[in-house]
């Protein structure tokens, strides 16, 4: 069974009185552990794809679905419980608390599954070691480098051990180098880990990592591409 798997979605929003077809009977299966890149130019969908795979938005027609449970299915109480569990986010522009450091900004998603005090901080001093930043628990993000705001955001989005990683350009506000260090981190937690990373980039090494590449145009899908 996939993970995640769109049948026939379309998303439509309104612009004054103006719809705008943002999919356009979009189909998807994503599969547990692989690495899927989403590309395309601006305009052809890919935030629209990100939002409903990520569980942030609903189709206007269609079904998405995760493991099986169709979204339609779940109230709007259950649904950002099951996001909070299933699904791990990763920003290009990182979106970490700037009040918080390293260490609370990791525990944050732990809180509002009501994980104890003793287990988040035990947790994320873990997932900011297994991501390269043991001794910068206690700064501040304005204490540290891009890259290493990246690597906090990554243990954030592991934070609750979800199936799913879904990264929006990981290496858009990074360096060559830095962004390479980021992809390897994110290619671990597919081969070594088993979770499923979804890569929404205009990056082509980015792409460079994923077993499956899926072209957008016009809310359709244009092309994909098998990886050896």
């Amino acid at each position: 069974m996939p993970v995640l798997k769109l049948e026939g979605v379309t998303k439509d929003y309104a612009l004054g009185e103006t719809t705008v077809r943002a999919l356009r009977g979009l189909d998807l299966e994503v599969e547990k552990g692989e690495i899927l890149a989403i590309m395309g130019p601006s305009g052809s969908g890919k935030s629209t794809l990100m939002h409903i795979l990520g569980l942030l938005d609903t189709p206007t027609a269609g079904e998405a679905s995760i493991e099986g449970t169709s979204v339609e299915t779940l109230s709007e109480r259950q649904l950002p419980g099951l996001r909070g569990q299933k699904i791990g986010f990763v920003f290009q522009t990182f979106n970490l608390v700037e009040t918080l450091t390293a260490q609370g900004n990791v525990e944050l998603p732990m809180i509002f599954q009501g994980v104890k005090r003793d287990e988040r901080s035990r947790r994320a001093a873990e997932l900011l070691t297994k991501v390269g930043l043991p001794d910068r628990l206690l700064h501040r993000p304005s204490q540290l480098s891009g890259g290493e705001r990246q690597r906090v955001a990554i243990a954030r989005a592991l934070a609750n051990n979800p199936e799913i990683i879904l990264a929006d350009e990981p290496t858009g506000n990074l360096d060559s180098e830095t962004g390479k260090k980021i992809l390897e981190i994110l290619e671990r937690l597919a081969r070594e880990d088993g979770k499923t990373v979804i890569l929404v980039t205009h990056n082509p090494d980015a792409a460079a990592i994923a077993n499956r590449v899926v072209t957008l145009k016009d809310g359709r899908v244009v092309d994909e591409k098998r990886h050896a």
